[in-house]
């Protein structure tokens, strides 16, 4: 089969028709998720119902079922999976709005802002427990590497992105290297835990991993630049959050390397406050685009969608390949 021209078909369309397509499955995921957490304590199932049923698009989780799809997978196991998937994601949510202070997430109040910090984080750690004692009832040993794997990259990510907090002179590469540990990660394994489950080749395998991570970089990208741009409610977070709470993401990195000597010190003083206000957003944003950021990291994030989709040369063309690139076209946009 022919992959069609992506402009023919509306980037909506495209999202719709991909998530029509997983839409029973996904159904049976959620089902399991809440399942799953049905006698647990009140606070760990109110508290995670709460996150879980927050609005989120289940990305990383239609991964592995569009991968599983991908595979001609034809058992159950990768709705488990997923749920595993969904489970750890939703636990470092929990964390991360711990760690950066967060008040609000898709429009809503963050739980530990509902709860405060120390129950979002204990009922985090009970969904990373229960994402891996699924995983040891699943059986997959190979499953359990990989998920143990991310899970440790993706911490390690989180603590490399604190130590770069408000340091502007963090380059390129190490902003690349963090958002391949604490967002990639995760998108690469819900890839391949779908490849283990098939009956494909090694090779396969690993192009799937690469897929996953390639599609990971760039959808934090564009979260990331739509931190800095976004007209519309497309981010799970409040606008401006990255700057006010001095995470060093590709939109700023590029702006302090290209700013001259009296607007380095300008954003120098900005991230050195104590408390920055709208005024101090506006005023980057307008310098941003003034060096034409946006489209530099349009086309940063434009590229490893390009290598995402190059990773799955080793699949035939068919409907399920050609749903899952309509998906990255999707992703990517969602920079207007």
């Amino acid at each position: 089969m022919k992959i069609v021209n992506i402009n023919s078909v509306s980037k909506k369309d495209n999202f719709e028709d991909f998530l029509n397509w997983l839409q029973d499955d996904l159904n049976s995921v959620n089902k399991l998720i809440l399942e799953n957490l049905t006698n647990s304590s009140s606070l760990i199932s109110d508290l995670s119902n709460h996150i879980i049923n927050s609005g989120g698009k289940r990305i990383r989780p239609l991964l592995t079922l569009a991968v599983a799809k991908l595979c001609g997978y034809t058992g159950s196991r990768h709705l488990i999976l997923a749920s595993v998937i969904e489970y750890i994601h939703t636990a470092t949510l929990l964390h991360d709005d711990v760690v950066d202070n967060s008040r609000k997430r898709r429009g809503k109040k963050t739980a530990n802002f509902v709860w405060g910090n120390k129950s979002s984080i204990l009922v985090g750690d009970f969904l990373l427990s229960k994402a891996f004692g699924i995983l040891i009832s699943d059986g997959s040993i190979k499953c359990i590497g990989i998920i143990s794997k991310a899970s440790e990259k993706i911490s390690l990510g989180e603590v490399k992105q604190l130590m770069s907090i408000k340091k502007l002179e963090i380059s390129e590469s190490e902003y690349l290297d963090i958002i391949s540990s604490k967002t990639a990660e995760l998108f690469s394994a819900a890839c391949q835990i779908s490849g283990e489950i098939s009956e494909i080749s090694t090779e396969m395998k690993n192009s799937l991993k690469d897929f996953g991570r390639f599609l990971g970089i760039s959808f934090q990208i564009v979260d990331d630049t739509l931190d800095y741009f976004s007209e519309n409610s497309l981010l799970g977070k409040e606008i401006g959050n990255d700057l006010f709470e001095g995470k060093m993401t590709l939109p700023l990195i590029l702006l302090y390397k290209r700013s001259n000597n009296e607007e380095k010190k300008l954003l120098e003083h900005i991230i050195s406050k104590d408390k920055l206000n709208n005024n101090d957003f506006k005023n980057i944003v307008f310098s941003m685009n003034n060096y034409g950021i946006k489209n530099d990291c349009l086309n940063k994030a434009r590229h490893f969608s390009l290598m995402a989709k190059d990773s799955l040369g080793l699949f035939p063309d068919s409907s399920e390949k050609q749903k899952i690139i309509n998906l990255i076209d999707h992703l990517l946009s969602r920079i207007n």
